[in-house]
């Protein structure tokens, strides 16, 4: 168990902030999973005060892990709040967990749906790039991986590409150096930072995707600029363990190749 952050965030009540109530949060998560990662970067984004429990994906999940989520995934979220959850709720699945993060504190995260006459456009902009980046390119990792090493992967590769700079790159103009010109991480960077880190690590090491991919990313130039800013924030990079998650990725792969 770890404790991370510090809350200095107030709670969202019908429209109105709870003063001096800090809400009480326990993370079930994996540093390795990329969608726990989103509920990591959006509590530590919140300065939100939260306990973690580690729990081991490589095994099969305990009983009283799965009476909290029977699905056995991560991330969870139990959350009370004195005098309005009293008995604490239980959030899972990574959108949800940050969306109902963001929307219990409003930050520039993700703009609450009434702040001002724009913020409903910008929740909308979000949710379209994001849903651009599920259908479009998450995708191709996997797709990438599982290609026969060599030409056919380099192929797979080059599509991904060439996807990123038709459907992504256009929605990056703006980024300054974040999503729709946010001088700070949006909702549209936590859904999508763990995979960017993925896709450039693996293509680092070479051996899950060609070391030419990373390059030909990085070439593109709203998301190479978006994309380098994005990695090198610190709530983004707290608890990504690169050499962990890619040792990690090709022993799944090797397993899934053997059966």
């Amino acid at each position: 168990m770890a404790t991370n952050g510090t809350s200095n965030g107030t709670a969202a009540t019908n429209g109105h902030s709870t003063h001096n109530m800090s809400p009480k949060i326990i993370l079930y998560t994996n540093h390795r999973c990329p969608y726990a990662q989103r509920a990591h970067i959006t509590l530590d984004t919140l300065n939100l005060k939260y306990e973690e429990i580690l729990i081991d994906l490589d095994t099969p999940r305990p009983q009283w892990y799965l009476d909290i989520n029977p699905r056995g995934l991560v991330p969870s979220l139990k959350y009370s709040l004195p005098g309005i959850f009293d008995t604490p709720e239980i959030l899972t699945e990574s959108g949800i967990v940050a969306q109902f993060l963001c929307d219990s504190f409003p930050s520039p995260l993700l703009p609450a749906s009434k702040e001002d006459p724009f913020s409903a456009l910008k929740r909308a902009r979000i949710a379209f790039f994001v849903d651009t980046w599920s259908s479009k390119i998450a995708p191709y990792q996997f797709q990438i991986i599982k290609a026969e090493e060599g030409a056919e992967r380099e192929a797979k590769a080059e599509e991904c590409v060439k996807m990123m700079e038709k459907e992504i790159e256009p929605l990056l103009a703006g980024a300054k150096p974040f999503f729709g010109g946010s001088g700070e991480l949006t909702f549209a960077e936590v859904m999508t930072a763990p995979f960017v880190l993925r896709m450039f690590s693996f293509a680092r090491d070479g051996e899950l995707m060609p070391q030419s991919f990373g390059e030909k990313l990085e070439a593109l130039p709203n998301f190479g600029r978006w994309s380098k800013a994005v990695m090198e924030n610190g709530n983004v990079r707290r608890v990504y363990d690169e050499a962990g998650v890619v040792e990690g990725t090709k022993k799944r792969v090797k397993q899934m190749a053997a059966k």
